[in-house]
């Protein structure tokens, strides 16, 4: 699976089909753990009929992680290539601020990590979207500090 990454603007919202979401809750990244699975992966999915993707975002991490609050900041638009099919999404970092119960889905457990997880489901792509999400982050306190 390739992997590339896009500025915001360079894809047209309309042809965004998935969500990845790099959230932190309580200074620690959130991995969620699908029931069919023994690895660790960050939220996100599919967009739904009639659905912003920023609503997709909200909605994918309230499902995956019980989220009921979150400041959600778009870092970059993406791509996932399998040589077959070429697929559109966008990446987010999320800062959770509240998370209710689990609901019943296909995630059995959510954990709370101080870094990247050893044990990754996309091991090939997870440790890209992790490593964009800290340039964002650092960038982000660059400017912040100017």
């Amino acid at each position: 699976m390739k992997l590339a990454f896009y500025n915001l603007d360079s894809v047209n919202e309309a042809k965004l089909e998935f969500v990845v979401i790099s959230a932190i809750y309580k200074g620690k990244w959130v991995y969620v753990r699908h029931k069919d699975r023994k690895t660790w992966e960050i939220a996100g999915g599919h967009r739904e009929q009639g659905e912003t993707i920023e609503e997709t975002a909200k909605r994918e991490l309230f499902e995956e992680t019980g989220c009921t609050d979150v400041d959600l900041i778009p870092i970059c638009n993406c791509s996932m290539d399998d040589s077959v099919t070429k697929t559109f999404g966008r990446l987010y970092f999320g800062r959770i601020k509240g998370v209710g119960q689990l609901p019943v889905s296909e995630i059995a457990e959510i954990k709370l990590f101080d870094c990247l997880p050893d044990s990754l489901t996309y091991s090939e792509t997870q440790p890209k979207l992790y490593e964009k999400t800290l340039a964002f982050i650092q960038d982000c306190e660059v400017i912040h500090l100017k």
